[in-house]
């Protein structure tokens, strides 16, 4: 395992394990209430932490050749996997939300795995066809398509974040692929109005807009969650309140062991705390990008790319609404937030990046 490889894993490892600290300190009274059981959140998540891990193994473990082999059947099942979803009967609902395929007691979420699918099926695709990323028919029409309808299926359910996500990656990966701007403004104009139309229709989604611009308007009602989340940061102050000590953990903060779990760290840690998370999600995301331009082989450079994209448009977005510089949105901080499947996948995909690193030795 080359330098770059260790600090890769040495910040997910860091990240993972404050995560059970917060993750504890932040849903142990909200736990206790619903549960009896101040421990219900950890322990679920340290069992997804396991399952993570494994899932990680295995990645790092598979050849390179037979990821990018397969990567368009893996796709295609997990396109399959994102109709089920929306099947009444098939797909689980929860929150208003139809994400969730159950099976034997354990919930998947195929929105979480098809991102980072997405990631090596582009890679392997414009691998494949670096020489046609400029003819639109039979270069980029195709991926464009892909892209076009994971996004889509994804905002059906509807998740919005991962939507966007998709995009952005999908957008990235083609525009280094070499393919021309003027391709590219063709998926702009495509989402812009289909983004437009989704938040117009939801009600909730424009509620969200405008609570964003100013939460104070109505901060006993859709700016609360926001305004919570300014308190708690605030309170935090440069050295925190003390790790266990937050106030606003107490029913006050909807969703502080899951979206909102960086508002609990600066209440607790304050801003080194904060400022130490960035840390490590910054190096991450250098010494992951090192691997991916030291890379010789195109396809794993760009699925390193792809993957280190993807996280780090999560961890500005979660930040970003914590902090109210974006509209309220569901996604989790990676490694750190209570959720199954985001751990498992963001597990996986890290040791995807790992097993592609050996490529840099």
């Amino acid at each position: 395992m080359n330098n770059n490889s260790k600090i890769v894993l040495g910040t997910v490892f860091l990240l993972l394990m404050i995560g059970i600290v917060m993750i504890y300190s932040s849903s142990a009274v909200y736990a206790y209430s619903q549960t009896g059981d101040s421990m219900y959140f950890v322990k679920r998540h340290v069992a997804c932490l396991a399952g993570g891990v494994i899932a990680a193994i295995v990645c790092m473990s598979i050849p390179i050749k037979a990821i990018a082999k397969n990567s368009k059947w893996i796709m295609l099942f997990l396109i399959t996997l994102l109709v089920l979803v929306l099947i009444p009967g098939i797909g689980s609902e929860a929150g208003g939300a139809r994400r969730w395929i159950r099976f034997l007691g354990i919930g998947i979420q195929p929105s979480e795995l098809v991102k980072f699918a997405l990631v090596l099926y582009l890679a392997d695709l414009t691998a494949r066809k670096k020489y046609l990323m400029q003819n639109f028919k039979y270069g980029i029409l195709a991926p464009m398509i892909v892209i076009g309808v994971t996004a889509a299926l994804v905002l059906i359910e509807p998740d919005m974040g991962t939507a966007v996500a998709i995009l952005v990656a999908g957008v990235v990966m083609l525009f280094v692929s070499g393919v021309k701007l003027k391709h590219l403004s063709y998926v702009a104009v495509g989402a812009i109005p289909v983004v437009g139309a989704a938040i117009l229709m939801e009600p909730y989604r424009i509620r969200r807009i405008l609570t964003f611009i100013n939460p104070w308007n109505d901060a006993k009602g859709a700016g609360f969650q926001l305004v919570q989340s300014f308190i708690a940061l605030g309170s935090g102050g440069f050295w925190g309140a003390g790790l266990g000590m937050s106030r606003q953990k107490l029913f006050y903060l909807p969703a502080s062991h899951t979206d909102f779990i960086f508002s609990i760290i600066g209440e607790e840690l304050g801003f080194l705390g904060t400022v130490g998370i960035l840390t490590l999600f910054a190096l991450f995301l250098w010494f992951s990008l090192r691997i991916c331009f030291k890379l010789h082989d195109t396809f794993a450079s760009r699925a390193v790319m792809g993957i280190s994209i993807i996280i780090a448009f999560e961890v500005i977005v979660n930040i970003g609404v914590s902090t109210g510089m974006l509209p309220t949105k569901g996604l989790p901080l990676p490694f750190i937030s209570y959720g199954g499947s985001s751990l498992i996948s963001h597990l996986a995909a890290c040791g995807l990046i790992l097993n592609l690193a050996r490529g840099v030795e």
